[in-house]
């Protein structure tokens, strides 16, 4: 299809396996993080019947009448829960920097914390939005089973890499642990549904943009779009293996690590126009840790190249910037 712009390379992800001993899983660790802030993990580190199903029960959701997937659209200006209709959201939006865009041209359904184990309840009204119930549609009835389960497995999946992360960072593995043990992470399934010939030019299937909290573990189809944005403005694609998840760090991890470790922005291009499907695990820190240079991360006398910041306030301000 005429003006489907096409990667002109494809990026090849180191992978953290966890059957490796620690050290090794380290190493592999700090040299992605420091590149490219993205690197695969096997699908195995969670049940991979969990992770169909889940899978599955978003594809049904996602084919549902309109009508009846707005049962659980955002009950309000900027609510972090439910379903968000296509076109609603334009991720460009969060970057700040100006570029424009028009809105994304996906849909997609988020649930929070509450789907996690002992994610604690409201100690503080400032905590009320990120606490914020999630909204589970009546069809198909096994999604919020599932993606319960899922979140689960998912959850432990990160404070494993968090763990690892520390380690790659010269501090103890349990550094973080205090800082992430009431976390405000969330779920999204995407749709991107078949590109329309209509399309404004300048609209993507995901706006560039970089992810917020701590790190992000992404299940993606086997149809292309997702890209990269290197240190020189070009974009490189990435072609997830079938049985691979595709990680990458957000803000936090860069903020706490002076800028060594790579929040990337990344994008969903207009590469093929077939339906496309996603799944992205958002894991965050506690609402009120902060955000701020880590001591391994300081380089003599040299100033924290960021103010520290509380992770749930940094993180309520980024999500309402992306409203259309």
């Amino acid at each position: 299809m005429q003006g489907l712009p096409t990667s002109v390379q494809l990026m090849e992800l180191a992978v953290i396996d966890f059957d490796t001993p620690l050290e090794q899983q380290a190493a592999v660790m700090a040299e992605a993080c420091e590149t490219t802030g993205f690197f695969q993990l096997p699908l195995s580190v969670v049940s991979r019947q969990v992770a169909d199903d889940a899978w599955v029960a978003a594809a049904e959701f996602f084919a549902l009448p309109e009508r009846e997937k707005r049962r659980i659209e955002f009950p309000e200006p900027g609510y972090p829960y439910g379903y968000s209709p296509f076109k609603f959201e334009t991720l460009a939006k969060s970057l700040d920097d100006g570029t424009p865009s028009g809105p994304d041209l996906k849909e997609s359904l988020s649930v929070g914390p509450d789907c996690g184990r002992g994610a604690g309840a409201l100690t503080a009204q400032d905590q009320a939005w990120i606490r914020s119930p999630s909204l589970w549609p009546k069809h198909p009835t096994r999604l919020r089973s599932t993606w319960t389960a899922y979140y689960q497995e998912l959850a432990q999946v990160a404070e494993r890499l968090m763990m690892v992360m520390a380690l790659a960072l010269e501090l103890p593995a349990d550094y973080f642990q205090t800082l992430i043990n009431q976390p405000i992470t969330s779920m999204r399934a995407l749709h991107y549904p078949a590109i329309d010939v209509d399309a404004a030019a300048n609209s993507l299937r995901a706006g560039a943009h970089s992810d917020y909290g701590t790190l992000t573990i992404l299940r993606t189809d086997d149809v292309s779009g997702l890209e990269i944005r290197q240190a020189d403005g070009s974009w490189v694609g990435v072609s997830p293996g079938p049985d691979m998840f595709v990680v990458n760090l957000g803000d936090s991890i860069e903020q706490w690590t002076n800028n060594q470790w790579r929040s990337t922005v990344h994008r969903v291009a207009r590469t093929d126009t077939a339906p496309r499907q996603s799944f992205a695990f958002f894991h965050m820190a506690n609402w009120d840790a902060t955000i701020e240079c880590l001591p391994t991360c300081r380089v003599g006398d040299e100033s924290p190249r960021h103010e520290p910041v509380q992770a749930g306030p940094w993180l309520m301000r980024k999500f309402t910037s992306t409203v259309t």
